[in-house]
């Protein structure tokens, strides 16, 4: 389950703990049909190597395919090897393993 109000600001938690909740919400699709700011988030940390793109291919609200990570070439943004470059083995096995 997803913890709206930690990716909301409205309960403080670490950068790790948000992090994972982007990347739990990015993994499941949600974060594909949420509203703009949402997905801009999601997106922001794709790009910031802090997250990955989720194990499966998903539909944002407008129809477009968002691509799995596996779809993406190694070491381009949201590939686990982009994460591995930008954060390190730790922040991207962590990353890598949530559901």
């Amino acid at each position: 389950m997803i913890d709206y109000e930690l990716l909301e600001g409205e309960v403080i938690g670490t950068e790790e703990q948000y992090y994972m909740e982007v990347q739990h919400a990015i993994n499941g699709g949600v974060a594909w049909s949420f509203q703009g700011s949402y997905g801009r988030a999601m997106m922001d940390a794709i790009r910031s190597g802090r997250c990955m793109l989720g194990h499966t291919r998903h539909t944002d609200y407008y129809g477009n395919v968002i691509p799995s990570r596996d779809d993406v070439e190694e070491g381009t943004k949201g590939s686990y090897e982009y994460v591995l470059n930008m954060m390190g083995a730790d922040w991207a096995d962590v990353m890598g393993g949530l559901k």
